[in-house]
């Protein structure tokens, strides 16, 4: 299914300077129209007074969003500009970050071959994490907010304390690069997924590895642990699971893989994810358009994937044959899903930026990238960080809609 999409170039509008903005709206299987927003300057609250050109309707303005509609195709968007940006974490691209549980500090890592902790509320650095060799793929705070797990391109997973900078864990068993990381509860265990094409789990405390969960034979580029619903038989292991394996009973793990194909595991059984239900597919291995980047779960049985050729599928792991919807808004790969309120954020490699909310009747698009990827999202309650190839970190304020 391809989706309906507006977009929008960037704005110039200033309190001086009269400016314009094209607008093209994307109906599937139709032409693409488009048409223009004129500003016809400042008003005396600070906000600008702004036209759109026949076709389009501008619904909504503040100093930080619009919202645009176009009423023959009934869609509409509304394009918010960042509350605030960080320019001097790093110096080069950004290709991951996340933000604390309880939202005051943020990792971030680095194609300049650093990762820092800053921050969140004005960026300001805090911390430089060194030890890993080579670059660091991914970072991620564990749910205490006090310790960051990365992975690097030197095959190695790192513990970090985020008060000190110091590296408490070392695990090494990996024979290529690591892409992706999830932590298990509160972080007892962890997973790996690695270009040797193995996902593993992990003691934290004893700094071993517990187990190889799969070996898929082509590189893992996203991992994610779900707890299951009632209704998913993640199966019985074929040995007692390790005493050192806490939480991860009911859980699913999701491998996004470079062959295309899409993979989910009972975490605890390493078997595959299968329905109570006789009519429903014994074997969830989804084969998609391309490779795999990313993956995530909405809900016990609902996941999101998306790929290298720009597909976001929605799946429901009891009746995986079939997606609940294929999203396609263009051909950039998707680079990063998160889970968000009863909706998704996603981020591509053209620099678009968008959450999907059940309850909006909008989309919600994160400006300020123009076309340079932005690889990984962040949030913290009204909160929504991104980083991106420009290298810079933009604060999102969802409170200005």
């Amino acid at each position: 299914m391809r989706t309906r999409e507006l977009a929008l170039c960037p704005l110039g509008f200033t309190a001086k300077d009269e400016g314009e903005a094209w607008l093209s709206c994307h109906p599937p299987g139709k032409p693409t129209l488009y048409g223009s927003l004129t500003c016809q300057g400042i008003g005396l609250d600070g906000i600008p007074e702004v036209t759109a050109s026949e076709g389009f309707i501008v619904n909504e303005i503040n100093k930080k969003s619009i919202h645009v509609s176009c009423p023959k195709e009934n869609v509409s968007s509304k394009f918010l500009a960042p509350y605030t940006t960080f320019s001097r974490i790093h110096t080069k691209s950004i290709t991951c970050l996340d933000i604390s549980s309880g939202g005051g500090l943020g990792v971030s890592s680095s194609a300049d071959g650093s990762m820092k902790i800053w921050q969140a509320s004005n960026g300001e650095l805090r911390r430089v994490l060194e030890g890993h060799v080579f670059d660091v793929n991914c970072c991620r705070f564990f749910p205490s907010g006090l310790v960051v797990l990365s992975g690097g391109m030197d095959a190695q997973l790192k513990i970090w304390s985020a008060e000190d900078a110091s590296c408490v864990v070392t695990f090494k068993g990996h024979k290529g690069g690591i892409l992706d990381t999830a932590i298990v509860d509160r972080g007892k265990n962890v997973v790996s997924g690695s270009r040797d094409g193995t996902a593993r789990l992990w003691d934290c405390g004893r700094s071993a590895c517990l187990g190889v969960i799969a070996d898929c034979g082509s590189s893992i580029n996203g991992v994610a642990v779900g707890a299951a619903d009632n209704s998913i038989n993640l199966g019985s292991p074929e040995q007692m699971p390790s005493e050192r394996e806490v939480g991860t009973e009911s859980k699913m793990l999701l491998l996004a893989r470079e062959d295309k194909k899409l993979q989910c595991l009972g975490l605890q059984s390493r078997q595959p994810a299968t329905s109570l239900s006789p009519t429903c597919s014994q074997l969830f291995l989804f084969i998609g358009s391309d490779a795999f980047n990313c993956c995530t779960f909405l809900s016990g049985f609902l996941l999101l994937a998306g790929t290298q050729d720009g597909n976001i599928y929605q799946l429901d792991v009891r009746n995986p044959r079939t997606p609940v919807q294929v999203i396609h808004r263009s051909g950039a790969p998707v680079m990063s899903l998160l889970s968000f309120r009863d909706g998704f954020i996603a981020s591509q490699g053209d620099g678009s930026c968008f959450i999907v909310q059940q309850d909006l009747d909008y989309v919600i698009e994160l400006t300020g990238a123009d076309c340079d990827p932005v690889y990984k999202v962040a949030t913290w309650e009204k909160q929504i960080y991104t980083c991106c190839r420009d290298g810079l970190v933009r604060r999102y304020q969802l409170s200005d809609l």
